[in-house]
């Protein structure tokens, strides 16, 4: 057998040229947990990089990385880093080792097979030019969502603030709103232009001027989120389990068998429709505040300071103050609902458990399901309909999500993995459905463990 890190044969030190040789179940200790919270080591393409200071200053976000400590990374970092030859720099002074000989080239709860076929389809994909975006489209959708926006201010402006146009002035508002914010979702993917420097300067413009969020929080947040989608404690979406929610079989039999309860569970289908929009709203206002001032972001803070003066200045005017604030708060709770339902029917009705270290297409197939495509889904979605495509390739801008579906389901079939589709109304009827069955479940434990 290769001697293992730090073995040493016959009393020697080993050559120095020669490449330090580890085993998984090395590499598994170093997941900065346990004993070794000091330690994070992980896997890309066989080889052993440790990123135990690293990770702090890691550009993605310190808790995406740290996601992966004591796992093969390797299909992650293809999918998160559209310009490989950018990261090169940051890699070579991490590398400690690889792989010994004897060891396979990923965990034994991953596929390998499936894995060498995704990333067989991967680089079909990349050759055929599918990660390539097409600029007449985002500036149809920039050019849209704007001119809506203008449009909310143009209402109120020519009409007055009676009920009439008061309320199609919100309906316009949240949609220039919801839309924008599809567009920054394309942004930080690094999905719209080629240079990753261009989509963060025009994400800092879209997600800060234009609806006045910190781009660095939705980074810090959403990229853990395709990292480990449904993994509790792994993925910032779970985050309403257990104080607001319980959420999937696995997790909320094990908040009954503790006997804890923060809320009426068994009721939970019912309150999500008010409660759950009503907590973002105000969740969203406090954190991304507190989120730009400790994490010391000036120029994010200046940009949330300067979307609500913006705003007041256009709206303050022509409505007064207090019809003003009926006006941005209804939109804000009519915009969260909207996000909601759409992030969310993807995901709540999938699996929801701890990370069981999956190979990167199961552990997507897992956690996310598609939306049947039509015009008005796709615009309504802002093509998160395809959110098995999108979770799999997160850099591929999204006019192309069609294209590669067929692809993604001859795979799934290949491997027989269950690859979802489902009308859109039927994909919001599954999210009440789960949390019911999420709340039968919690209280059976609850009452019988």
């Amino acid at each position: 057998m290769p001697p293992q890190s730090g073995t040493v044969l016959g009393g020697k030190e080993p050559c120095l040229d020669a490449p330090q040789l580890f085993t998984w179940e090395e590499i598994g200790l170093r997941s900065g947990k346990g004993n070794s919270k000091e330690e994070r080591w992980l896997v890309i393409n066989r080889k052993v990089y440790d990123v135990s200071k690293f990770y702090w200053r890691h550009p993605g976000g310190r808790r995406v990385i740290s996601h992966y400590s004591g796992q093969d990374a390797t299909d992650a970092f293809t999918a998160f880093h559209k310009d490989e030859d950018l990261v090169k720099k940051y890699l070579s002074s991490l590398l400690i080792g690889e792989l010994a000989p004897d060891q396979p080239s990923s965990e034994p709860t991953k596929k390998d097979m499936l894995i060498q076929d995704f990333r067989e389809l991967h680089s079909t994909v990349k050759r055929s030019g599918l990660l390539k975006a097409s600029y007449p489209f985002f500036a149809f959708m920039f050019l849209h969502a704007f001119l809506i926006d203008i449009a909310s201010w143009l209402v109120i402006w020519y009409f007055g603030k009676t009920w009439a146009p008061f309320l199609i002035g919100v309906a316009l508002f949240t949609i220039a709103q919801i839309q924008y914010g599809f567009l920054q979702h394309d942004l930080g993917h690094v999905s719209v232009f080629q240079k990753p420097k261009w989509n963060r300067l025009a994400h800092h413009i879209v997600a800060g001027i234009l609806k006045g969020g910190p781009p660095s929080w939705w980074n810090h947040m959403h990229n853990q989120h395709h990292a480990k989608p449904n993994c509790f404690r792994k993925d910032p979406d779970l985050n309403m389990h257990p104080l607001l929610f319980s959420l999937g079989k696995p997790l909320s039999e094990e908040l009954g068998k503790k006997k804890k309860k923060y809320m009426p569970y068994q009721h939970q289908h019912k309150y999500f429709i008010l409660l759950a929009p009503m907590t973002f709203v105000v969740f969203v206002q406090l954190i991304i505040i507190r989120f730009a001032i400790q994490r010391k972001k000036w120029m994010e803070f200046s940009f949330i300071v300067f979307y609500n003066i913006r705003v007041c200045l256009m709206f303050v005017p022509l409505m007064g103050f207090k019809t003003f604030m009926a006006f941005y708060w209804l939109a804000r709770f009519l915009e969260s609902t909207w996000f909601l339902w759409v992030s969310q029917m993807n995901h709540i009705p999938m699996n929801i458990d701890y990370d069981k270290n999956l190979d990167w297409v199961s552990a997507q197939l897992a956690a996310t399901c598609d939306v049947d495509q039509s015009l008005f889904n796709d615009w309504y979605t802002g093509h998160l309909n395809f959110q098995i495509e999108h979770h799999l390739f997160p850099t591929m801008p999204r006019h192309n999500y069609w294209k590669v579906a067929p692809l993604v389901k001859s795979l799934c079939a290949k491997h027989g993995i269950k690859y979802q589709c489902k009308p859109l109304l039927t994909a919001f009827a599954d999210i009440l459905h789960t949390l019911k069955e999420s709340g039968e479940h919690w209280l059976d434990a609850y009452i019988h463990a």
